[in-house]
């Protein structure tokens, strides 16, 4: 099979029937045997019973119903697992993304050997309160990954087989999917400009909490992919510098408080210096990193994926 197109949904029975045709215009019209794999996250609206209807009427399409809404993330590693498709694209259900960029991402994605292609929506039609947040996201996920893309959120993306294989997306992950594809080997990623167009049905699902939760995932994804297999490298580095700035404070109130009595100056109980306690309070923190980051580097050596590394070929 050439394409599996998947798309997670969530109340969005109106845009079903628009959007199912359009992709088998496409697909029809460029020769690709295809599936559309349509992944119900919970929908409280008439969006499965079309789902069923649509699937009538195309035996290409397919349908994922969860019992409850579990998020975007979840509905995309579900879809992934039944692809079966050469070529996944992932696309949103409310129309804001078009079908007609499926061809030239399957064209790029063959021809010049790509992992992955996310989708850039250069001229938006969403809010401010969606597009500031997006941006600063954006900016703060090519600082921490490395990888140079304008729109990591972008539902419009290309992936070849392999990739939604060998990756786990889960959390509000789903945004930062190439730098979780890139932290499992799959370095060949590029953009490509696409379409966004204005929503035509329903309202959009974003909030504020997506925000938070989004930054927080980031913060996951950059600790779990550098050190998830040698976590004492972290809480042991800083840990060690957390305990060695407290010796030298504690050094230095106790050889002050030497030199004044060689001195005959006055001076204060070294109990009497704040500084004393920041010292004790730096080390015992340093101390307890330090264990954090044994215990840790325990626990990954008995996990029974330690020793699981991804090997791309064998000759």
């Amino acid at each position: 099979m050439d394409i599996s197109v998947v798309v997670p949904l969530f109340n969005e029975d109106e845009s079903l029937p628009e959007l199912t045709a359009w992709i088998d215009k496409v697909m029809v019209e460029n020769n690709f045997s295809y599936e559309i794999i349509l992944v119900d996250d919970g929908s409280t609206d008439r969006s499965w019973e079309v789902i069923e209807e649509l699937r009538l009427q195309n035996t290409a399409i397919k349908g994922i119903k969860f019992r409850r809404n579990y998020g975007k993330s979840a509905a995309l590693n579900v879809g992934f697992e039944s692809a079966q498709g050469n070529v996944v694209i992932t696309m949103d259900a409310d129309l804001q993304d078009s079908p007609d960029e499926i061809p030239e991402l399957y064209r790029r994605i063959k021809e010049e050997k790509l992992d992955l292609i996310s989708g850039w929506k250069k001229k938006r039609y969403d809010p401010l309160t969606k597009t500031i947040p997006t941006k600063l996201f954006n900016a703060a996920t090519r600082k921490m990954s490395g990888i140079e893309l304008n729109d990591f959120n972008c539902g419009l993306k290309a992936y070849r087989s392999d990739v939604i294989k060998t990756i786990e997306v889960y959390g509000e992950m789903h945004r930062y999917i190439p730098v979780i594809a890139k932290w499992a080997g799959f370095g060949k990623i590029a953009e490509q400009v696409v379409e966004h167009r204005a929503r035509k049905y329903g309202t959009t699902k974003f909030g504020f909490s997506r925000f938070i939760n989004g930054f927080l995932d980031l913060l996951s994804i950059f600790f779990v992919g550098k050190f998830g297999k040698r976590p004492m490298h972290f809480f042991g580095s800083l840990g060690v510098l957390s305990f060695f700035l407290g010796m030298v404070m504690s050094l230095y109130v106790l050889i002050e408080k030497q030199i004044l009595i060689w001195k005959g100056l006055a001076y204060r109980d070294v109990t009497d210096q704040p500084l004393f306690y920041l010292s004790l309070v730096a080390i015992i923190v340093g101390s307890q990193l330090f264990l954090a980051g044994f215990i840790a580097e325990l626990l990954s050596r008995n996990a029974p994926e330690r020793n699981q590394y991804l090997i791309e070929k064998r000759v």
